[in-house]
């Protein structure tokens, strides 16, 4: 099986090696993030699903609800159906504006500063982001080719670094309607094989009761232990730079709908697929199996050929993921944080890729844990970035001097938080990653953008540049105004 698997793995990077090399040559900055906004809506609905369908999906969400159940749809499935419908809301919005990046946004809406501060947040978010992919393959590969942890993250990262490097966002997005297929196809075999197994709903009631879990098939139990992670998971998703990217780079305001509109309808039936055969399997395993349900079930019901494709289209669901916020954290060091020229950003865009890459291998070495990883990098943005970026879209009065204060006083908070998690003796007055901590942070934010606008001067000719191109009234493409 581990042989087969891995001669499966090694074909499946030279296809899409080979797929990225025969794509398009990537001769602007527009073509290597943006794939010059030339492709089909369905296309970028499948690499949005796939940007949000990573390790956490894949592994950790049927392992929460093997100890939970159904409620553990909350973890992931909630947050990102309570952001995609977000998005779904603005995204004519964001399509109609002149601009690609969110850094640019905020330039237009309040100032450089406030840009630069904004690409920064973005940057650490999309890294560790990543880094938290990098996690999930480093300890799914290892389980499954009895690898050590460092050299599976350095063979899954190495993979999605160079056919990323290679293909830009045109080649992520090919890449990665392979790889949701293969996802696809993996996931249906695994639910089918477990529930078969596992005697369907009949074997899920009988085997809770066994254990004494109470509402195991209660979908509302979840919000109670879920709901920090729904705040945090679905404000930070809500603005993530990666989607925003995907919306920018549709033809036209009708296909951006359309795409946010596609990816909110399969999330569900998705996220629930998983969410069952994690819950199925408590029927076949009396404890957690050691690597988690998933590979268990891989390992010990599926042939070793079907285990085989398997284990690849699980692997795809990870890397898709890694590869989107990759791509989106190597536009944003590219365009916002150095400002390159055309010439020269296309130059960059290789070297954004690898130095993104290393940063978050780094992390992923040291912090070997896909929550806390994921927890690292929502609380940053969510703290730091949320309220001055969607207020901008709908509060005149707000200005530079609210943005700046809104995001120094969450990056503060956040700060303090970080480092009480790495060991600092701090008597905190809530628990970390709680619901309370998010809402004083929010809160905390929200007030210094109030306070902050409020008692500076107004920049009226300004908010309303930016909302009357958020309306579609006038603007030029970001090519055109560079």
């Amino acid at each position: 099986m581990k042989t087969l698997s891995f001669i499966a793995l090694i074909a499946y990077f030279a296809i899409l090696i080979v797929a990225v090399l025969r794509e398009k040559k990537n001769h602007t900055v527009e073509d290597f993030f943006f794939a010059g906004r030339s492709l089909p809506f369905w296309a970028l609905s499948i690499t949005f699903i796939a940007s949000w369908w990573g390790a956490g999906s894949a592994l950790s969400t049927a392992d929460l609800a093997y100890e939970d159940g159904m409620g553990a749809f909350w973890y992931y499935g909630m947050p990102v159906l309570v952001a995609t419908f977000f998005m779904f809301l603005l995204s004519p919005s964001i399509r109609k504006l002149p601009f690609y990046t969110q850094g640019e946004m905020m330039e237009a809406r309040y100032s450089k500063l406030v840009s630069k501060f904004v690409a920064f947040f973005i940057f650490l978010f999309m890294t560790f982001s990543a880094a938290s992919q990098m996690v999930g393959v480093g300890n799914f590969f290892g389980q499954y080719l009895d690898l050590s942890y460092e050299v599976a993250v350095l063979v899954g990262t190495g993979i999605v670094i160079l056919y990323s490097m290679f293909g830009g966002f045109r080649g992520v997005v090919f890449t990665d309607v392979i790889q949701f297929m293969l996802l696809l196809f993996s996931a249906l075999t695994v639910f089918i094989v477990a529930w078969k197994m596992g005697g369907g709903w009949e074997g899920i009631q009988e085997a809770s009761l066994i254990m004494n879990k109470e509402n195991y098939g209660n979908f509302f139990v979840g919000w109670k232990k879920y709901i920090s992670y729904v705040l945090t998971f679905a404000m930070a998703w809500t603005i993530q730079a990666n989607v925003w990217q995907r919306i920018s780079a549709t033809r036209n305001v009708k296909d951006a709908r359309k795409m946010t509109g596609m990816s909110f309808l399969l999330y569900i039936p998705l996220y629930a697929i998983v969410v069952l055969t994690g819950m199925v399997a408590l029927a076949m395993y009396r404890e957690m199996p050691k690597g988690g349900v998933i590979l268990a079930i891989v390992k010990d019901h599926l042939s070793p050929a079907l285990a085989a494709v398997v284990f690849v289209g699980i692997s795809a669901a990870i890397m898709s993921t890694m590869d989107s916020l990759i791509n989106t954290g190597a536009m944003t060091l590219t365009m916002d944080l150095l400002e390159r020229k055309e010439r020269a950003a296309l130059r960059m865009s290789r070297i954004s890729t690898a130095v993104v890459s290393a940063i978050a291998l780094v992390v992923a070495m040291r912090v070997r844990s896909i929550l806390d990883v994921t927890w690292i990098a929502s609380d940053v943005i969510t703290t730091g970035v949320f309220v001055p970026l969607l207020m901008g879209f709908f509060w005149r009065r707000g200005n530079t001097t609210g943005a700046l204060s809104s995001m120094v006083t969450g990056f503060l908070f956040t700060a303090v938080h970080l480092a009480v998690s790495l060991g600092l003796p701090l008597d905190l007055p809530w628990e970390l990653h709680s619901t309370t901590q998010i809402l004083m942070g929010m809160g905390l934010s929200l007030l210094a953008y109030g306070v902050g606008s409020l008692c500076t001067a107004p920049e009226y000719e300004k908010a309303d540049a930016f909302m009357k191109l958020a309306k579609g009234e006038g603007g030029t493409r970001w090519t055109d105004k560079k």
